[in-house]
């Protein structure tokens, strides 16, 4: 058993992102293609008057007649048969192919034997790395991630286990892992029949990234790089490397406690937060009777209150592209983000997170991490007025509104957001800097503070609760 470390470049992020969205992408295609389907038969249907009834996915289509399956034969014959043959020539042996070709019918058809010589030359090495291809492995292969989940910083680790179920020894070959855009390779000695072979590896995660592990394929090559015939046998896995997060303790998210709720502004005959006095009206609860008043004035005076709701949060991300100036402050703004929402759900109260484009779930911390994994700057050109708008909509009884936002973003749109959003709402804005130290400002009702490391992050929350 040995350990191998993936090359470093299996953390980087767009390329991890991309293979995770082209993947997405596949299955949209699958599900329009079947909508498509469906459709042509309801449009054959309403032509012929036959009745068509809605295939669910999985259920058995009738077998296809006539043109269609011949070219269905066809093409499952190409897919199954020939393809793989084909494949297995690389692009450098498709060209050594083609000039022995070329040689061998320019030499034997204009009768020049140097061009016969050369076709031979090319010939050969074309058939010894057929030799080196040929040949069957019977590989049982267990792809094992420890987890699927960790964060920035930390490895990820996990193992390959080869065995060979046969009962005949397999020759020694060459294992390769994919990760992301790079590749891992692992040599598998000579295994004899029932015999394991495991290779532990550790993925850098230094980025926040959806990391694609797998697929895990033996490879057999020649030398010369002209036919390569590799063989699939685990599937890829997703591994989610989440944003790092500070625990924020209860004196750096106090502001946002009230043993009595946020008051609104609607009045109730019945709650926590006591108003004033009125005169008594009929159907009012007795229990409500001031009676040290109504002794004083001669006259029934009951108490009134203000209703309270519980403290619900919105942490409104900004992921503008033009409003951070480097890579780095938008993942610290992200860190950010997710740091507030985490210490949120940990104290139980209603949270609202989202971005321009995406809301995060809050069933459960897994759920808002891998939704915080995913989030991506937008080059789009957005009014930034939206996002306060957006908070407005989604959430118009919050107590307190989080806004995490760039350094490249103004004051003006700021203050424009924050008019956005409902009257008696607390709301602070989160301005990240690269290396910056923490500072507080205010723009109008608007507290604004400066943060510039991750480890600060409470100490500025803690700044806009004085």
């Amino acid at each position: 058993m040995s350990q191998s470390t993936v090359p470093s470049d299996t953390a980087d992020a767009k390329s991890a992102k991309a293979e995770a969205k082209r993947r997405r992408r596949t299955a949209k295609a699958e599900e329009r293609a079947a909508a498509r389907r469906q459709r042509r038969r309801e449009r054959t249907a309403a032509r012929t008057g036959d009745p068509v009834e809605a295939t669910a996915p999985g259920a058995e289509q009738p077998a296809p007649t006539g043109l269609r399956a011949l070219r269905d034969r066809i093409g499952e014959l190409w897919s199954s048969r020939v393809h793989p043959v084909l494949d297995v020539i690389s692009p450098i042996g498709w060209a050594v192919l083609g000039a022995a070709a070329f040689c061998w019918i320019a030499g034997l058809w204009l009768h020049v034997t140097e061009l016969n010589v050369i076709a031979l030359v090319l010939t050969v090495p074309l058939v010894i790395a057929a030799l080196f291809v040929l040949g069957r492995a019977n590989y049982r292969v267990v792809l094992d991630l420890q987890t699927h989940r960790v964060v920035v910083g930390t490895r990820a680790v996990g193992r390959v286990e080869v065995a060979n179920p046969s009962t005949r020894d397999i020759l020694p070959s060459r294992i390769e892992l994919a990760v992301g855009s790079a590749t891992a390779q692992f040599m598998v000695p000579r295994l004899k029949p029932e015999a394991t072979h495991e290779e532990l590896f550790a993925v850098p995660t230094k980025r926040r990234a959806v990391l694609v592990v797998g697929p895990v394929r033996s490879v057999r090559d020649d030398p010369l790089s002209l036919m390569r015939r590799q063989v699939t046998w685990a599937k890829e896995q997703e591994l989610y490397v989440h944003p790092r997060t500070v625990r924020l303790d209860e004196a750096a998210s106090g502001f946002l406690r009230d043993l009595e709720g946020t008051p609104s502004s609607d009045l109730s005959s019945s709650d926590i937060a006591f108003h004033a006095l009125r005169d008594y009206s009929p159907g009012d609860d007795r229990r409500h009777v001031h009676w040290r008043t109504t002794a004083r004035t001669g006259k029934l005076m009951v108490r009134q209150f203000e209703e309270t709701r519980r403290s619900h949060v919105v942490v409104a991300l900004d992921n503008l592209a033009e409003h951070y100036a480097s890579e780095d402050e938008f993942e610290l703004a992200v860190s950010a983000a997710a740091s507030i929402s985490a210490q949120t759900m940990r104290e139980e109260k209603e949270l609202t997170p989202f971005t321009f484009d995406e809301r995060q779930r809050t069933g459960s911390p897994r759920q808002l991490m891998d939704d915080y994994t995913v989030v991506e700057q937008l080059s789009e050109q957005i009014g930034f007025h939206e996002l306060g708008q957006k908070a407005a909509d989604l959430a118009p009884n919050a107590s307190a509104v989080m806004m995490i936002v760039g350094s490249h973003t103004t004051a003006r749109e700021l203050n424009a957001a924050a008019n956005q959003l409902p009257i008696g709402v607390m709301a602070v804005a989160i301005r990240c800097v690269d290396d910056a130290e923490v500072r507080r400002s205010a723009i109008g009702s608007l507290d604004v503070v400066t943060l510039g490391d991750l480890e600060t992050l409470a100490r500025a929350l803690r700044s806009v609760g004085r």
